[in-house]
């Protein structure tokens, strides 16, 4: 997809400081972090979210939570803790509509779904 930030980073076109990469999945550091340690986990095929993939695309989705869980064991946040999240629709929050996971962590992260 011509017009896809993600797209372009994986084509290389836009530089990405890689944490990890084989031939499907892509991660890279997010350079607006929300987090001490803000990494986005992406399949290399395009598709706009979970709710978009096909049946080819489950095994890798499954392939990015075990990278998710790697990306972890490699920085020393398995005991400490870290986030995997991905947003599904503008209603979500999600900008770039192209799958991928956050992964967060390095400091204590405010509860999801608590409401005063």
């Amino acid at each position: 997809m011509t017009d896809c930030v993600f797209c372009k980073i994986v084509a290389g076109e836009l530089p990405s400081k890689k944490v990890y990469e084989d031939g499907d999945i892509l991660a890279f550091h997010d350079i607006q972090p929300a987090a001490p340690i803000h990494i986005l986990i992406i399949p290399k095929r395009h598709f706009a979210s979970l709710s978009a993939g096909e049946e080819q695309d489950w095994p890798v989705i499954g392939q990015m939570q075990r990278v998710a869980a790697q990306i972890a064991r490699e920085l020393g946040v398995e005991e400490s803790g870290y986030r995997v999240i991905t947003n599904i629709g503008a209603n979500a929050g999600q900008i770039v509509h192209h799958l991928h996971y956050h992964f967060m962590a390095g400091a204590r992260l405010a509860p999801l779904g608590v409401h005063n």
